[in-house]
């Protein structure tokens, strides 16, 4: 008695595999960048909105003014007229505990780093953000305009109001810069 095993695959199933398989990578690939960039949106939007919860909770602890600040070499704020607002480069949180303004080394809390990849940071008003011992603003509000590549639909905004509020959404049109759009 004779039983034939088959040990392979004929041409024509090889092809209707690889067939079906670039179909289907072709139609998944978009959908997962989408998926990737919106997850690095929402860590770094949380990253930021830890930090300013930080400020927030450190000067109510402390009992004194706390300040978060866009910050390039993570030593200092970035006060340079031609940085504007922005807060991509990284950010500090300091106890002003001498009340001079500036993050002296003793004083600094937390260093936050650079955003990866084509995100923006930004903030129309805000060089920084100084919590009182109240946990609210020193009175004023904002709003921070995270970006990446896709432009204003897919941002994430922070809004912080002046009782120490912070909460997210997601973009609108005209929230980040131009290059961004």
């Amino acid at each position: 008695m004779y039983i034939a095993i088959n040990r392979g695959f004929t041409l024509i199933e090889l092809l209707v595999t690889v067939s079906v398989a670039s179909i289907l990578l072709a139609v998944a690939a978009p959908s997962y960048r989408t998926f990737v960039q919106d997850n690095q949106l929402t860590a770094q939007s949380d990253t930021f909105f830890s930090a300013m919860m930080l400020a927030k909770s450190e000067a109510v602890t402390r009992n004194g003014p706390v300040t978060i600040c866009p910050s390039i070499d993570g030593t200092s704020c970035a006060v340079s007229a031609a940085l504007g607002a922005v807060w991509t480069n990284g950010w500090l949180v300091f106890a002003d505990v001498n009340g001079d303004g500036i993050a002296d080394a003793i004083e600094i809390i937390r260093v936050g780093t650079a955003l990866p990849g084509q995100s923006t940071l930004t903030s129309p008003k805000s060089k920084k953000v100084i919590f009182a011992a109240s946990g609210t603003t020193l009175g004023f509000n904002d709003t921070f305009a995270l970006c990446d590549d896709r432009g204003s639909a897919q941002s994430r905004i922070l809004v912080l109001s002046n009782q120490g509020g912070l909460r997210t959404d997601k973009g609108v049109v005209g929230t980040c810069p131009s290059t961004a759009n």
